[in-house]
């Protein structure tokens, strides 16, 4: 386990951050984590049963079943199906149950790269590398305007904008795991970024650690 690699990375929807871990995880040959699909799976779980989603029992049973092998972005992508999950994630016992199979997938060795909104805080708080990546609202929002877009989606930037907002709010002032960045963690402001130069600003900050953690065995 000495050589076992954690990268934990968090930020708020839209700042670039899933894009980011997914480059960083194949760079470095470890196994990737997008912890929001966690959240949907269970939501989609219960949607697919006709299951309610206010049910805790319920919820708690779907998150024990999940795969986080069979985690498939493109279905959980669906708007439906976030919105669901939002009140899913508000559930403290289904958060542990999905938190302690987090915690499974990133002592996976050679190690992984995480991506969410508690991962430096909550999920790997001694994770090797913490990152929190952050963007404007209107830079986020036009992302996703242009993401839906490019995919053949008709979207209202004015729509977007307004939920990002929204999103933001909620994650921050949630009671369990709200969104902020670990003391320990390097920020990463995105805002006028390009994934290449976002990727090679987090190669730094990574290949700094790993060199001091080479040089300190």
């Amino acid at each position: 386990m000495a050589d076992l690699l954690t990268i934990a990375i968090d930020g708020p929807a839209a700042s670039g951050k899933g894009t980011l871990a997914r480059r960083i995880a194949v760079h470095y040959g470890l196994h990737h984590l997008d912890t929001g699909l966690t959240y949907r799976g269970v939501a989609r779980a219960l949607l697919a049963s006709g299951q309610p989603l206010d049910d805790v029992a319920v919820a708690e049973a779907a998150a024990r079943a999940l795969d986080l092998a069979g985690l498939d972005r493109g279905v959980l992508s669906a708007h439906g199906i976030g919105e669901a999950a939002s009140k899913v994630a508000v559930m403290p016992t289904v958060r542990a149950i999905l938190v302690d199979k987090q915690r499974t997938f990133a002592a996976t060795p050679p190690g992984a790269v995480l991506d969410g909104r508690d991962i430096g805080t909550v999920v790997c708080p001694k994770a090797d590398v913490k990152l929190y990546v952050i963007a404007t609202p209107e830079v986020r929002a036009t992302r996703r305007w242009r993401e839906i877009e490019a995919n053949g989606g008709d979207a209202d930037y004015a729509g977007i904008l307004a939920d990002i907002k929204r999103r933001d709010e909620r994650d921050t002032a949630r009671a369990a795991s709200p969104l902020r960045p670990a003391e320990d963690a390097h920020l990463l402001d995105t805002s006028e970024m390009d994934i290449e130069t976002a990727f090679r600003a987090a190669k730094a900050i990574i290949d700094e650690r790993l060199a001091s953690r080479a040089n300190a065995e």
